[in-house]
């Protein structure tokens, strides 16, 4: 698609990455995906769908009603924390599943907490701040 820009991005269950940090399993028993996403500035948080729900194993916290792009009514489901990985930069975030949903969207939140921008020209991601994220703190 023209004037889109994509990422990959690697997705692990926060959950499983705790219990690796505190001797409960090992490191290849972390739950993880690697995905093309749509980096897409208009939504607000990472938008996942049911298939790297399960992959993850994440469990639904809760539900939210909500309203797609083109005016859709739909009910979200609003998982468990997942770390959402780009190149060396990390964040983590409770995604939203949005049902049949064929692709993940990495929404403007995680961008924001990894200090990363669109380049229109080169449609690529590239960092705010150069080759280091920086934190800020408002």
């Amino acid at each position: 698609m023209v004037g889109t820009v994509f990422a990959e991005i690697t997705l692990k269950n926060a959950w499983d990455v705790g219990s690796v940090e505190h001797g409960l399993i090992t490191e290849e028993k972390i739950r993880q995906t690697t995905v093309q996403s749509i980096v897409d500035t208009g939504a607000g948080t990472l938008i996942i769908n049911e298939a790297v729900q399960e992959a993850l194993g994440l469990t639904t916290k809760y539900l939210h009603d909500s309203t797609l792009a083109n005016g859709e009514k739909v009910m979200c489901k609003i998982t468990e924390p997942v770390e959402v990985w780009w190149k060396d930069r990390s964040m983590v975030c409770e995604p939203w599943v949005v049902p049949g949903a064929k692709v993940v969207l990495l929404g403007a939140i995680p961008l924001e907490n990894m200090d990363l921008i669109v380049d229109p020209k080169g449609q690529k991601l590239i960092g705010a701040h150069g080759d280091q994220p920086v934190g800020q703190i408002f």
